[in-house]
């Protein structure tokens, strides 16, 4: 490391890529020197978006290796997509076991992995080198959740007694990219995609400020997935238009609804529920993220579309569809909300500043791939839950070598 500040390097250049790296204006003490993609252009641009932000002078590398064997790298930030994630993994450790880098740390953005057992190989993969890690959970950061979490752990519950149920939602129209419709690339449907969020964001609402993450177990959980919108021929049509004849809805769905129910246990042995729902078959303005917390004598509430900020256009105005009022916009025109700073809103900014720090320190932070593949145990449980119609006890038996019929293409919807 380079003083009191952090090299990274990203693997990845898509979305999630330009979202960190905004984020990273509010990061004081890293660097943004590299990034890898398997798409040369793509890297290029990102790199150089990097330096028109002015946090790190990064440049495109060759192959991973080389970015690792680069001094300047003290971390890897993982940023690519699900399907690569073994393969981008062992290029990093196979780098640092031949010699050739010397990497302090490694941070992965959502889901950890496909399932289980890749999770379970990632996790032992970064241990055998003995990297620093940490899972990217954005929305646990985001302002207004560490905020009111606070605040009803310091007054509501002190009073009154702890929380008793936890809500969490992400809905928007769908992904970006035509390998996130693809159950045999992504791992699954919106449930593998985005409930990684929703679960791990009512467990950190249930959970009192300073206790550990174990503190509170998973002893259930029922699930249920669909296909609302996007199985419909119309839609299977527009699928296959805009991402490709890969993508064949009417063969081969993936979910774009999915409900969780969880009952977790304190260590006093109180019972309390987390309820997480995720879409990709959401009608709104765009992304909504959404959370509640409910207590004997208390409530909080929060929703990103209550962003403080609209802007109303008449049926006058017209131009290009984008995103430069809301990720996942849908609309151009009428009453539109507006998220000003939507790195910091939902939670990145943080995110990124805790990890950096966690590294930088030698500190374990607040979530590590030990975590992300307990997330990954109860999404399968949750996959399992809905293909068997039928609550399950955790921790799940078998879990460790299931695959969901949605990621072997055996789900009909």
């Amino acid at each position: 490391m380079s003083g009191n500040r952090l090299g990274i390097g990203f693997i990845g250049s898509g979305f999630i890529a330009k979202f960190h790296l905004q984020s990273f204006v509010g990061v004081r003490d890293a660097d943004v020197l590299g990034v890898w993609s398997p798409n040369r252009e793509n890297a290029a641009a990102t790199a150089a978006l990097a330096r028109t932000l002015n946090v790190g002078q990064a440049r495109a590398y060759e192959s991973i290796a080389d970015m690792v064997a680069d001094p300047a790298i003290d971390a890897i930030w993982l940023l690519g997509p699900n399907f690569a994630r073994i393969d981008n993994v062992r290029e990093i450790v196979d780098a640092i076991e031949s010699g050739k880098g010397t990497l302090k740390a490694i941070a992965c953005e959502k889901p950890l992995a496909r399932n289980v057992a890749e999770a379970a190989k990632v996790l032992k993969l970064v241990e055998r080198v003995g990297l620093m890690h940490g899972y990217l959970e954005n929305q646990v950061f985001a302002p207004q959740i560490e905020t009111g979490r606070s605040l009803i752990w310091a007054r509501g519950a002190a009073a009154t007694g702890r929380p008793y149920l936890a809500r969490a939602a992400e809905e928007h129209n769908g992904p970006h990219m035509p390998w996130f419709w693809r159950g045999d690339l992504q791992g699954g449907g919106v449930l593998n995609d985005m409930m990684c969020h929703s679960v791990e964001l009512v467990r950190h609402l249930l959970t009192k400020p300073g206790d550990a993450r174990d503190s509170l177990t998973p002893i259930s959980i029922n699930g249920r997935i669909a296909s609302l919108k996007w199985s419909r021929p119309e839609y299977a049509e527009r699928l296959r238009k805009t991402m490709g004849k890969d993508v064949d809805y009417s063969k081969h769905p993936s979910e774009d609804f999915a409900g969780v129910t969880i009952e977790f246990e304190a260590k006093d042995g109180t019972r309390v529920i987390g309820e997480a729902s995720t879409s990709w078959s959401y009608v709104g303005a765009g992304l909504r993220l959404s959370a509640e917390l409910l207590g004997p004598e208390y409530s909080m509430a929060w929703n990103t579309l209550d962003s403080g900020l609209n802007l109303f256009f008449s049926r006058e105005v017209s131009g290009n569809a984008g995103e430069d009022l809301i990720e996942k916009q849908n609309a151009e025109m009428g009453l539109m909300p507006v998220v000003a700073s939507e790195p910091a809103a939902y939670g990145y900014e943080a995110e990124n500043r805790h990890f950096v720090r966690a590294f930088l320190r030698g500190e374990t932070p607040m979530l590590t791939f030990n975590d992300g593949l307990e997330v990954v145990k109860l999404l399968m449980a949750a996959y399992r839950s809905a293909e068997e119609g039928k609550t399950l006890h955790l921790p799940a038996k078998g879990i460790e070598d299931f695959e969901p019929a949605v990621a072997r293409g055996k789900w009909k919807g």
